[in-house]
C-alpha cells in the first residue's frame, strides 16, 4: 500500500488524438431516451450501444463520414458527419410503421416465450466446455497485458488548479475514451510478458513471468500486485464474474434468462464464419449486471466478439464505468480461442458524469497456442521467483520482439515523462500526504513514524492515553525490520513501550528470527485464538468510547523470541518461545489464584512454547523482504492449528499446562446472492490454569462491531477451558433494497450475522479461582444474531445486535439485550 499511492499520483504524459469522435443521446419522437440502441460507422464493425439513459460515445482511429443508428422496432438512421469530432448529437429515431407484420417490437421486458436469442443461449450453454483451452488435455500459450492508469476528466479547471503548479508540463496533451467519451491523460504504465502453462488432466496451471516492466520506477511491485488482483482473470461462459469482490451475473449465465432481457438482433458473416448478434440489457435495475451484445458462431455456437458495459445502477462503489471486450479467433476451423481481452473501469468518488475519477484499463493479447505436450506434475509444483531482478529488467530489444501490441509514441512519453516528474517538489509534497493518509506513517528518512491513527486512546486503567511509535522503512523489500514505540497514560502516570525486530534469513524457505519485549496494558482475552505478536493491540483496551465498565484490564510484561519458515508456498510453520508476567491494571479487576498451599497470589509468571501451522491458499502477496504485503486481504481460506505447552519452575513458571487451537475462516461467493464469512474456532487447556491462562469468551464493549467477538457479551462474562465456536457474516449486497423504491438509489446494503458459542469449564479450573469473576462457562450454547445497514454514505454499517439467550434478570441483571455497533470501511 505504501507504493501503491505513491504510484497513483504518478504523473503523465500525453496520447494521440482519435480521428473520428462522435457523441450524444438517442431518443424516439415523443422525446424518450433509447436505451441500448446499436451506434456503427458506416460499412464498418466499429461500434456501440446507448448507456440507460440513450446516451453514445464512439471514436476510431479511422477517418469516417456517415455515423447509423437503429433499434428493432425503428427504422436505421444515418448521419453524415462532416468533422473529426462531432459532440451532443441529438438523434430521433422514427418508430417503423410500413413493415410491423414482419417485425416483432420488443419493448422492456421481453417475453422468455418463442425467443431465438433464448434457443440459442441454450445451445451456448451445451457446448460452453467444448471450447477454449479446457477443450484440450494440456495447453501453453503465450501472454501480453498491459496495465494503465489515466487521470480522467481533464479541463482547464484542473489544469489551472494549485495542487498541480509546477507540473503543468503533463498537460500538454490530452486524448478521449472510446468507451465513455472522457478527456484522459496516462499516469502509470506496466508491461508483463509470460507463458502459461496447464494441464487438465490434473487441473493444474502455472503462468511463469519472463519480463517486467513499469513506467519509470522500481519496485512498484506491490501495485502492480495490488491492481492484477482487482482484474482477476475470469471466463465469461461462467455464470459469475468476479470484479472488485463482486459478483456480476454473466450474459453467459445459465440463469441469465431471469436477469437479462435478451434480442436476436443480426446474422452475418464475421470473417468467413455466419454468426449470430445478441444485444442483451438487464431487467431490473440496481442488480450487478451488464449491458451489451456478442456474436455466436452457428455451428460451434461459441462466442466470437462480446462486449459488457456495468450498468450505471449497479451496486458498486467508487466504480463509476465498468467496459469489458473480448475477441476470439478460430482453430483448425472448430475451436475458438480467445485472443484479445480489454477491461476498462472507471474509478471516481462521484457517479455524476462531470466528476473526475481515475481509469484502470488492462488489455491482454494471448498468441503461439501449443496443445497436448503433458509436463510432469512436479513442474507445476515447484516455486519460480517472482521477483528475479533480470526479468523486472530486459532490454528493449526483448520488448520489441514479445510485445504483441505496439505501444502508441505518446505511451512510449510515459516512461520518460515520469522520470521528469520525480524531480518536481510539489510532486514529492503530494506523495507525502497522500502516503500518510494510505499507510498511517510519516515518512521521516529511512524511518517511518505512525501509525497514526492510534495516537490516542482511552480506558479505565490508563484515562487517555498517547501513543507514538515508528519503523524503519528503507524499502518494501527490507531484509529486517525494527519497530518501537512508546505509550503514557495520564491516570495511571505508567510509561509503556514495545520493541520488536525480525530478520529474513534465507529468501528461498523464508526463515525469518524474530523478537520482542512489550510492557503495556491489555484487555487479555480480546480473541480465542491468541497471538504472541509482540506489538499486537487490543481495540478493546485501547478504544476511546466503550459500553460499561472497561475496567477488566491487565498489565503486561512480555518477551518472546522464534523463528517461522514458509516449506511450501502460504504454509507457514511458527515455533514461539515467550515468557509474561501478568497483574491487575485497576483496582476494581482481580486476577487473584489459589496456589498449591492455598495461598492467594495476585500475580503470574509464565513461560510457554508454541508451535503454530499457518495455511492460507490462494493468498497472493507482494514483495520478497521480511514483510510482504497481501493483495488480496479476505478472499482465502484460512486453517490454523497450534499447540501450546506451559513451563513450571523454568524461569519461575507458575504452571504446567498443555493447550491446543483450531481456527477455520473461509470466505464464500454465493453468486447473485451476495457474500460470507463463516469461521469456526476450537480449543481446550487440559490442564489446570488460572483465569488469566484460560479462555474467556471474547466480549466486545466498544462500539465497533469486531468480527469474531461477542458484541453483546461484556470482558468475561464466560469464561472456559473448552470451547467451540462459530461466527456467520453475510452480505447481500444491495439485492433485496434494490427491490425496494424507495431505498433503490441509496445503494444500501444488507448485512446479517449469527455467532454462537459452546464452553466448559472444569471443577479443577473453578477450585483455583481467587479473583472477582464468576465463573461461568456457555455450556447451553450462547447465541446472537445481527442484523445491518451497510454502504451507508458509501464507508460505514450499523449493526443491530441481539442477545438470544441468557436473559435471566435474575441470573443476568446485567445483561445487554440489545445494542448498535458500527464499523468503517472502504469497499467497492
Amino acid at each position: 500500500m505504501k507504493n501503491f499511492l505513491f504510484s497513483f499520483f504518478l504523473l503523465f504524459s500525453a496520447i494521440v488524438f482519435s480521428q473520428t469522435k462522435v457523441s450524444g443521446v438517442v431518443k424516439d419522437a415523443s422525446g424518450v431516451s433509447v436505451a441500448y440502441a446499436n451506434v456503427i460507422f458506416k460499412d464498418s464493425n466499429e461500434g456501440t450501444i446507448t448507456n440507460e439513459e440513450g446516451r453514445f460515445y464512439l471514436e476510431s482511429d479511422v477517418s469516417y463520414d456517415t455515423v447509423v443508428f437503429s433499434f428493432i422496432g425503428f427504422g436505421s438512421k444515418e448521419v453524415a458527419l462532416n468533422k473529426r469530432a462531432t459532440y451532443e448529437m441529438e438523434i430521433i429515431l422514427e418508430e417503423e410503421t410500413g413493415t410491423l407484420d414482419e417485425v416483432v417490437i420488443y419493448t422492456g421486458k421481453i417475453s422468455k416465450k418463442n425467443n431465438p436469442a433464448l434457443d440459442i443461449l441454450e445451445k451456448i450453454w451445451r457446448n460452453r466446455r467444448d471450447n477454449g483451452v479446457k477443450k484440450f488435455d494440456q495447453y501453453k500459450y503465450d501472454k501480453y497485458e498491459k496495465l494503465e492508469f489515466d487521470l480522467n476528466t481533464i479541463d482547464s479547471a484542473l489544469i489551472k488548479s494549485s495542487v498541480f503548479k509546477g507540473m503543468e508540463f503533463i498537460f500538454e496533451q490530452t486524448d478521449t475514451s472510446k468507451v465513455t467519451g472522457n478527456t484522459y491523460l496516462p499516469i502509470f504504465i506496466n508491461e508483463a510478458y509470460s507463458k502459461v502453462y496447464g494441464d487438465n488432466i490434473i487441473n493444474e496451471e502455472k503462468e511463469v513471468l519472463e519480463g517486467n516492466k513499469n513506467s519509470g520506477f522500481d519496485n512498484n511491485n506491490t501495485l502492480i500486485a495490488f491492481i492484477k488482483d482487482l482484474y482477476n482473470d475470469y471466463d465469461v461462459y461462467d455464470n459469475y464474474l468476479k470484479f472488485f469482490d463482486k459478483a456480476f451475473t454473466s450474459p453467459l449465465s445459465r440463469t441469465g434468462k431471469d436477469v437479462y432481457n435478451y434480442v436476436l438482433l443480426d446474422s452475418a458473416y464475421r470473417g468467413n464464419k455466419w454468426c449470430y448478434n445478441i444485444i442483451y440489457y438487464p431487467r431490473r435495475k440496481n442488480e450487478l449486471t451488464f449491458k451489451g451484445d456478442f456474436w455466436v458462431n452457428d455451428s460451434t455456437w461459441a462466442i466470437t466478439e462480446i462486449n459488457m458495459q456495468a450498468t450505471k445502477s449497479a451496486n458498486v462503489n467508487w466504480v463509476r464505468e465498468i467496459y469489458i471486450e473480448q475477441e476470439f479467433d478460430v482453430l483448425n476451423d472448430s475451436t475458438f480461442l480467445i485472443k484479445k481481452d480489454y477491461f476498462l473501469s472507471d474509478f471516481s468518488f462521484r457517479k455524476k458524469e462531470g466528476a473526475r475519477g481515475v481509469y484502470g484499463k488492462r488489455t491482454t493479447l494471448y498468441d503461439n497456442f501449443e496443445f497436448d505436450k503433458p509436463k510432469e506434475k512436479s513442474f507445476y509444483s515447484k516455486q519460480v521467483d517472482p521477483y528475479d531482478y533480470a526479468v523486472y529488467n530486459r532490454s528493449d530489444d526483448f520488448w520489441k520482439e514479445r510485445r504483441m501490441e505496439e505501444l502508441s509514441k505518446d505511451e512510449v512519453g510515459v516512461y520518460k515523462m515520469l522520470d521528469t516528474l520525480k524531480t518536481v517538489p510539489r510532486f514529492k509534497t503530494l506523495y507525502n500526504v497522500g502516503s500518510v493518509l494510505a499507510t498511517g506513517y510519516y515518512e521521516a528518512g529511512n524511518f517511518d513514524i505512525g501509525p497514526v491513527f492510534s495516537v490516542f486512546g482511552f480506558n479505565e486503567a490508563e484515562g487517555l492515553r498517547i501513543r507514538l511509535g515508528g519503523r524503519t522503512y528503507f524499502s518494501q523489500n527490507d531484509p529486517w525490520r525494527v519497530e518501537a514505540f512508546g505509550a503514557y497514560g495520564f491516570r495511571d502516570e505508567r510509561f509503556k513501550y514495545g520493541v520488536s525486530a525480525k530478520w529474513l534469513l534465507d529468501r528461498n524457505s523464508r526463515l525469518i528470527i524474530f523478537g520482542g519485549n512489550r510492557k503495556d496494558v491489555e484487555q487479555t482475552g480480546a480473541s480465542l485464538t491468541n497471538s504472541t505478536d509482540v506489538l499486537g493491540r487490543s481495540l478493546a483496551s485501547s478504544s476511546l468510547i466503550t459500553v460499561g465498565a472497561n475496567d477488566r484490564l491487565s498489565r503486561i510484561n512480555l518477551t518472546t523470541a522464534g523463528f517461522e519458515f514458509e516449506p511450501s508456498k502460504n504454509f507457514i510453520t511458527r515455533l514461539t518461545g515467550s515468557y509474561r508476567t501478568l497483574e491487575s491494571a485497576t483496582d476494581t479487576f482481580s486476577i487473584d489464584y489459589f496456589d498449591e498451599n492455598g495461598e492467594i497470589q495476585s500475580t503470574i509468571s509464565q513461560p510457554e512454547i508454541t508451535l503454530g501451522l499457518n495455511y492460507t491458499p490462494n493468498r497472493k502477496t507482494s514483495g520478497y523482504g521480511v514483510e510482504r504485503t497481501v493483495i488480496n486481504g479476505g478472499n482465502f481460506p484460512t486453517f490454523y492449528l497450534g499447540y501450546t505447552y506451559g513451563l513450571k519452575d523454568m524461569l519461575g513458571g507458575d504452571f504446567e499446562y498443555s493447550k491446543v487451537q483450531a481456527l477455520y475462516t473461509q470466505p464464500w461467493n454465493i453468486g447473485g446472492f451476495g457474500r460470507m464469512y463463516t469461521t469456526v474456532e476450537v480449543g481446550k487447556i487440559f490442564d489446570p490454569v488460572p483465569l488469566s491462562l484460560l479462555s474467556p469468551i471474547p466480549g466486545n464493549q466498544t462500539l465497533f462491531s469486531i468480527y469474531n467477538s461477542f458484541s453483546q457479551l461484556d470482558f468475561y462474562e464466560f469464561v472456559s477451558d473448552t470451547y467451540a465456536s462459530f461466527h456467520m457474516q453475510h452480505d447481500f449486497g444491495g439485492r433485496i433494497f434494490s427491490r425496494v423504491p424507495l431505498l433503490r438509489k441509496l445503494n444500501l446494503r444488507e448485512v446479517i450475522g449469527f455467532r454462537a458459542v459452546y464452553g466448559q469449564i472444569s471443577d479443577e479450573n473453578i477450585a483455583l479461582n481467587a479473583s472477582n469473576i464468576v465463573y461461568r462457562a456457555p455450556e447451553d450454547i450462547y447465541y446472537e444474531y445481527s442484523v445491518g445497514i451497510g454502504n451507508i454514505f458509501k464507508i460505514f454499517r450499523l449493526d443491530f445486535n441481539f442477545r438470544g439467550n441468557y436473559l435471566n434478570e435474575a441470573e443476568n441483571p446485567d445483561a445487554r439485550k440489545f445494542g448498535v455497533t458500527g464499523v468503517f470501511g472502504f469497499e467497492f
